[in-house]
């Protein structure tokens, strides 16, 4: 059967108990009274006391007003009655009373006596319900020996053996029903805990991805920035440095020359802000790869600060990743600009080494130095310096140290892995 039949067969087969357990007993009352009126009509010789007759008609109108109570009891209940109740234990017991008369009567009533089969569950809390079953057992049992009260010896046995027989078969069924009860139950709770589990998984989901959102903004924010600083910002000071030689130049060809690299570096700096907003690959490694490109960023900035520069490649250069080789670059790029501006250096070296798994950026000079925990606040915490490059290194799992004194020069290095282009 498919899932949705289930479900839907569930509601039917809801109602069809209802029906059973609220018409069931007025069905066996009246198939009872027939029998036992038409067993004392057809057997030969046998006349009925009228006494009993009257017992027996005001008994069934007593079980059909007692019916009608609880039928209107049950329906004004939340539960329709399917929950023990003081009400429904009372209910029960009366109902076996009357059945216990009409079954010494007659023993065919034991037909209505068997209602106590069906609601015993319902009706009777905790271990009191097998009480009752063992009740209407008695009932049944005594009615298929003959007949209520037992006379002989043969008959007690044979009522104590119907007796253990039905009281067991009922307790049997009485367990498996339990027990199937119970598990409901805990399917119940089992589906009730994992759909709370489910909800607060999609919540959380649904935080976790708020909160990507937002660190996926902030870092793009801070990658704009490192980037705008790494570009736009070294652009305009090499640009400023240019043009204020040219506000001094002695004759027009140093002035037209120093206009040129100023021009150069503005149209430079327009590109690299371009590829920062998309998110590309510096312009020096468009068409190099990084030894070339670093090379070429060492040769420029030695001739455009007057500084011996000089650019070593140790181990078999590799075709880096572009996220990696572009992170080093940057970081070469600013460590420059930084000596550019403070060293005050007369040589400056950079080395690329390629190991089995890593790549080292060291980058030296012999300027003035500085002690790095000496440096402002915001360089430390906050800045887009050293801080830069070390945010940078960590976010391809490298890392970036730096050494420095007053007085001794600055070594910078960047260790981060080596990641090929085509990993």
């Amino acid at each position: 059967m498919q899932t949705g039949e289930m479900n839907a067969s569930d509601p039917q087969i809801e109602r069809r108990l209802e029906q059973l357990h609220v018409w069931g007993p007025y069905a066996l009352l009246g198939i009872s009274s027939l029998v036992a009126v038409a067993s004392v009509l057809i057997a030969d010789g046998v006349t009925a006391d009228p006494a009993d007759w009257y017992s027996a008609g005001g008994l069934i109108a007593a079980a059909t007003v007692l019916q009608l109570w609880w039928h209107g009891t049950r329906y004004r209940r939340a539960d329709r009655g399917r929950s023990p109740s003081r009400a429904g234990t009372a209910y029960y017991v009366v109902r076996w009373g009357i059945a216990f008369s009409l079954t010494v009567i007659n023993p065919f009533f034991a037909f209505y006596a068997a209602t106590g089969y069906m609601d015993a569950d319902e009706l009777i809390p905790g271990m009191w319900r097998r009480l009752g079953l063992l009740a209407t057992s008695v009932i049944v049992a005594g009615a298929q020996v003959g007949g209520l009260p037992v006379g002989s010896t043969a008959e007690w046995l044979g009522f104590v053996g119907l007796l253990f027989v039905n009281f067991g078969l009922q307790a049997f069924v009485a367990h498996i029903t339990e027990q199937e009860e119970r598990r409901s139950k805990e399917r119940a709770e089992t589906i009730e805990a994992l759909q709370q589990a489910l909800d607060e998984n999609a919540a959380l989901h649904a935080q976790l991805l708020v909160q990507a959102r937002e660190a996926g903004v902030a870092d793009e924010r801070r990658r704009l920035a490192a980037e705008i600083h790494d570009t736009l910002a070294q652009g305009l000071t090499g640009i400023i440095a240019q043009l204020q030689v040219v506000a001094n130049a002695p004759d027009l060809d140093i002035a037209h020359t120093h206009l040129e690299r100023a021009s150069d570096l503005a149209r430079h700096s327009l590109g690299e802000a371009r590829r920062s907003v998309h998110n590309l690959a510096p312009v020096a490694l468009e068409d190099d790869g990084l030894p070339e490109a670093l090379k070429k960023t060492v040769a420029e900035w030695g001739e455009r600060t007057g500084v011996r520069a000089e650019f070593t490649v140790t181990g078999t250069a590799q075709l880096l990743h572009e996220e990696v080789a572009a992170t080093l670059l940057r970081i070469a790029q600013e460590a420059l600009s930084n000596a550019a501006r403070h060293a005050r250096a007369s040589r400056l070296g950079v080395t690329l080494s390629f190991l089995v798994d890593e790549v080292i950026l060291d980058i030296r000079d012999d300027g003035v130095g500085f002690d790095p925990l000496a440096l402002p606040a915001r360089t430390r915490t906050g800045g887009f310096g050293l801080d830069g490059m070390r945010a940078r290194a960590e976010r391809i799992a490298g890392h970036l140290t730096v050494e420095s004194e007053p007085g001794h020069g600055t070594a910078l290095s960047a260790r981060v892995p080596l990641v090929r282009h085509d990993q």
